[in-house]
């Protein structure tokens, strides 16, 4: 589970800072701020950048999530031919 808080803060991070930026810049640029329209680009950009920077944190939790269902399966298989037995 550690690599799941640890990627989803990441993600939360860069969603943060992206819509700072793109708050910021549009307040400069312009008297009103949709915001809605803010939030559209500060996804789809802290969407790329986690896409680009957070591929070490997304193998290290796809691995974990990996090793858990591989777990699962196991004990499954080994109910299901315990039960072939009887």
């Amino acid at each position: 589970m550690k690599e799941f808080w640890i990627y989803t803060a990441l993600r939360m991070g860069l969603f943060l800072g992206a819509f700072a930026i793109v708050f910021g810049v549009w307040f400069l640029a312009a008297d009103s701020v949709p915001v809605l329209w803010v939030i559209v680009v500060a996804f789809l950009i802290s969407g790329v950048a986690s896409f680009l920077l957070l591929n070490d944190q997304r193998t290290a939790f796809a691995s974990k999530v990996e090793a858990r269902a591989g777990k699962v399966s196991e004990r499954y298989e080994a109910a299901r031919s315990k039960e072939d037995l009887d």
